[in-house]
């Protein structure tokens, strides 16, 4: 019988019923009952201490584990038995987990409980949407760049090639296959669900001699294969860096810049073969899957370039002499895609430059050019823009 209450009961070390020991002992005191998890609307992701944001679908594994870790220390004082989520409403700004604990009490007693702690779902910006919103300067993961795809994005993409090439950033990053012109777009959601980086920056791009180009004519493709790109023409190249020029050494790859490279032309590109490539993608590939050059756009004469440029921007003042080399070059380099890709530039206004004399929308050496149909007018308000009778309201 309990000695506390008189109810028959089997013997246990205690002597007590369980209604009598748990008013008595309460197992769960000192782990929290309400705890608020933090997370950001704009990416979906929910901010996992000291400082990481992860993506995790409601009542998934990643989150039920991102939620005991919240608690871990007073939970570490009993034994968990058993962890799941209650269900709630997607849109209440909660979280339920129902938690079975035991823990040993008077005499050896062994006492199980479950009880339910509730989460609160706090939004607060991660640091990566804080730069967008605050239209701070930032730098993209990838910038018109190469990178590798994680082998289950890439299966998802239509069957497409781990190793890509950025051709543009917008709302989506849109990535072209150089071995087979097969596109895609990847959109925030996706890329946070599998995350990639770039595999090399910028600067290390190097220029290439174009020795051989031929078309692919008749390409191959597998099943399930995605989109293919109308705009490019599938190309074998054999290339040689211009600072290897006194060597024999040559490099053989695909790319989809066929449709401008012709034997003698300027190329950009990266040198995977010859370069330390720490990436947890790549390290995972075949060698003979990756690459030894991939080549990334055609090099023109930048002076000559910028010296037959006849438009310009609607800009800010900038000091010029608090500018550095890397600032100007990526503005520079901006305005070489407006010159290149249409889609970048159909949503800036474009302006005529009066200062430099007219010609035509396309030159001996076929470098990109923006015509005069896309230019506006650069009118200044102190101009009489209304004729001889319109001078006199202007003053």
């Amino acid at each position: 019988m309990c000695c506390e209450c008189g109810v028959p009961i089997s013997p246990n070390p205690a002597n007590i019923c369980v209604a009598c020991l748990r008013s008595k002992v309460d197992i769960s005191q000192g782990i929290p009952k309400q705890v608020s998890v933090s997370f950001c609307k704009q990416c979906q992701r929910y901010f996992q201490p000291p400082g990481t944001w992860i993506q995790c679908a409601l009542e998934s594994r990643e989150l039920l584990a991102l939620c005991l870790k919240k608690i871990k220390t007073p939970l570490s004082k009993v034994r968990l038995v058993d962890a799941s989520f209650v269900w709630t409403e997607p849109h209440s700004k909660r979280l339920k987990v129902k938690l079975t604990i035991q823990k040993e009490v008077m005499n050896g007693a062994i006492l199980q409980q479950v009880f339910v702690v509730d989460y609160v779902v706090q939004p607060q910006m991660c640091g990566d949407c804080h730069r967008v919103e605050a239209k701070d300067f930032w730098k993209a993961v990838v910038q018109d760049n190469v990178v590798c795809l994680s082998p289950k994005l890439a299966q998802s993409l239509g069957n497409m090639n781990q190793i890509c090439v950025c051709i543009r950033v917008t709302s989506a990053i849109h990535l072209i296959d150089p071995n087979t012109l097969q596109v895609a777009d990847i959109d925030g959601s996706t890329f946070w669900s599998h995350p990639f980086n770039s595999l090399c920056h910028p600067k290390q791009l190097e220029e290439f001699i174009v020795m051989e180009c031929s078309i692919v004519q008749d390409l191959k493709r597998s099943a399930g294969a995605g989109m293919i790109s109308k705009k490019h023409n599938l190309g074998e190249v054999w290339v040689q860096k211009t600072s290897e020029m006194n060597t024999d050494k040559q490099y053989f790859c695909r790319t989809h810049l066929g449709h401008l490279l012709n034997p003698g032309d300027l190329v950009l590109g990266f040198d995977l073969a010859n370069c330390n490539l720490n990436d947890e993608y790549v390290n995972k590939m075949n060698s003979d899957r990756v690459p030894d050059v991939v080549l990334v756009k055609k090099s023109y004469d930048r002076t000559k370039r910028q010296r037959r440029r006849n438009w310009k921007l609607k800009e800010l003042e900038r000091e010029k002499e608090n500018m550095n080399e890397d600032d100007e070059r990526q503005y520079q380099d901006f305005l070489e895609d407006l010159e290149e890709d249409e889609t970048i530039r159909k949503n800036v206004n474009i302006y005529r430059d009066s200062t430099i004399p007219v010609e035509s929308d396309t030159d001996d050496e076929g470098t990109p050019r923006i015509s005069l149909a896309e230019m506006l007018e650069d009118l200044h308000i102190s101009q009489d823009a209304t004729g001889e009778e319109g001078a006199s309201m202007m003053t």
